[in-house]
């Protein structure tokens, strides 16, 4: 299997976006009539990985006005199923025509055998595991001709298997890799509670110069345990957390999910808005000028 050289250390983290959203449909009309206080959009990949349509023609007239990055949801990075190589096709032929600033997924699998289970799935971190993962991140990055970024997702069950933490896992992916790391805080904060485990620890065992885009979610409490829901706004806890993550990573371009039960966009805003605020008490008042960056550089 091959592995990219080890570009960790020498590539420079993109310039932060600042603060943005989540691009769904029941905000088109929101933010191309109007200019809401969002300094960049997240669109999720799959939505827009086909030819024409009325969502691709929205999508091009908000990422005219706006700084996009790509977020998919299929690309299975740790399945043992061979890539679909129709879809990396279309993956890069949208990353052509939008110019995200970054295309990002998550460290899972999705499916194998052919079937795509629609479902962020675990599996143990093993040195096994790592080798693989790293073989297939260098395919994808190969393909997109850039680095690739992925996501730490919420995990509901552990593996025996495991021969290391999720931290020291993801930790030697990068800098084999060179890839980039989405830091979701509310999933640290969801797989900690799970796990009985200080989410302190997964923050500090992560490469800060490796780290370019934070998710903020809203999640349920079950008593026994939480789950990454995406359907409420953000609680305290992930607040703190986010606090913790901002002085150990610097100003990060910070990002709020909604996926379920999506309130009017100036609601979100709003959401945003206290994210903004936290991040200047944090780091000060002028860590993440200038406000919006160039939608092209």
């Amino acid at each position: 299997m091959r592995s990219l050289p080890k570009p960790a250390s020498h590539t420079p983290r993109p310039q932060p976006l600042g603060f943005g959203l989540g691009l769904r449909p029941q905000h088109y009309s929101d933010i191309l009539e109007g200019e809401p206080d969002v300094d960049w959009f997240e669109v999720i990949s799959e939505n827009y990985m086909v030819p024409g349509g009325q969502p691709l023609r929205m999508l091009d007239a908000i990422a005219e006005r706006y700084p996009v990055v790509m977020h998919g949801v299929s690309l299975s990075i740790a399945s043992t199923a061979p890539f679909n190589e129709d879809y990396l096709d279309a993956l890069v032929t949208l990353a052509q025509r939008i110019k995200p600033k970054w295309i990002s997924d998550h460290l899972c699998w999705t499916g194998v055998h052919g079937i795509n289970l629609h479902d962020l799935l675990p599996f143990p971190y093993t040195r096994e595991a790592l080798d693989h993962v790293i073989a297939r991140i260098a395919h994808v990055q190969e393909r997109l001709g850039r680095p690739l970024c992925l996501e730490n997702v919420s995990t509901y069950v552990s593996f025996n298997e495991s021969e290391m933490t999720e931290w020291d896992f993801i930790s030697e992916m990068t800098r084999r890799t060179g890839c980039w790391l989405l830091f979701d805080v509310n999933n640290v904060f969801v797989s900690a509670t799970n796990h009985g485990y200080d989410p302190m620890r997964f923050l500090d065992g992560i490469p800060a110069d490796r780290v370019i885009q934070f998710h903020l979610a809203g999640h349920s409490d079950l008593g026994t345990h939480v789950i990454d829901t995406h359907d409420a706004p953000v609680r305290s806890e992930v607040w703190d957390l986010y606090a913790a993550a901002l002085n150990r990573f610097g100003p990060v371009s910070t990002m709020i999910e909604r996926d379920d039960n999506i309130p009017p966009l100036a609601e979100l805003v709003g959401e945003l808005n206290t994210a903004r605020a936290l991040a200047a008490r944090t780091l000060g008042p002028d860590a993440f000028s200038p406000r919006r960056a160039a939608v092209a550089e």
